[in-house]
């Protein structure tokens, strides 16, 4: 059964289709891509799967399980973090501080109980912060441990992002643009750290990417979506190849 199955799924926007019956499946330990022109849907369909939209046909299932009308709030805990196009960090607070924040679904201890302080929380505190430390160690960010938000360049903030994502425990992690703004050698960085989390961490990878040297490197299928609606599924090279992919998104591209 594959870890996340999206059926028929489908989104209107004051008529506007946005997403117009899109259906594709992730297997568990893979990197899957999403591509397209801009206005495609493609964030449409992370806002769908994260709960923030809700969807006006389609289902979501997660590892067989319906989430197609969960509340926002219970995604996270069922195992799916993610990142956003623009970076949605607390500036104001350190690295360390902001990860921290991505462990707020694993609390199982009572108010009262943090309230008082107890020894149950206090263990529960050392695990969490045993566990936020060892992403700070996987994301090479320990130089950057108690600096604030605000203050750090624009690509490591990038990596804090899917640091804290990371902290919450997840087995799907959904990947907005990832590669969006970084420089060259940040972009080969990142390609770094998605096949590091596949292979050493064993996630499954949604993402959403414009930049197609990145995809080819770490997805093992892409689909391309233009307008809303499905055009071609297949390995990164099969897609591209695809003529309707050329004509709604690869010539769009090169000619602008």
């Amino acid at each position: 059964m594959s870890l996340l199955q999206v059926e028929n799924l489908s989104i209107a926007f004051g008529g506007v289709k946005a997403v117009d019956g899109v259906s594709f499946n992730v297997e568990a330990g893979e990197v899957f891509t999403i591509v397209g022109p801009n206005g495609a849907g493609k964030s449409t369909i992370f806002n769908l799967i994260s709960r923030l939209y809700e969807p006006s046909g389609g289902r979501i299932l997660l590892d067989g399980q319906d989430i197609t009308r969960l509340p926002a709030h219970k995604i996270a805990p069922l195992g799916i973090a993610r990142t956003f196009q623009n970076i949605e960090l607390f500036d104001h607070s350190t690295v360390l501080q902001n990860l921290l924040m991505g462990r707020h679904v694993r609390r199982k201890t009572l108010w009262v109980e943090d309230l008082l302080f107890l020894p149950r929380v206090r263990r529960a505190e050392r695990e969490h912060r045993r566990h936020v430390e060892e992403v700070i160690d996987f994301l090479d960010l320990a130089a950057y441990r108690d600096k604030l938000i605000a203050g750090l360049p624009y690509g490591v903030r990038k990596v804090v992002e899917i640091a804290r994502a990371l902290s919450s425990g997840p087995r799907l992690i959904l990947l907005d643009e990832p590669a969006s703004g970084l420089s060259v050698e940040e972009t080969k960085d990142m390609a770094w750290w998605i096949e590091d989390m596949q292979k050493d961490l064993g996630l499954t990878i949604l993402m959403v990417e414009h930049d197609m040297s990145l995809v080819s490197r770490v997805s093992d299928r892409v689909l391309a979506v233009a307008e809303g609606k499905p055009l071609a599924l297949g390995t990164s090279a099969e897609v591209q190849a695809d003529p309707r992919v050329i004509e709604a998104y690869l010539g769009a591209e090169e000619t602008a």
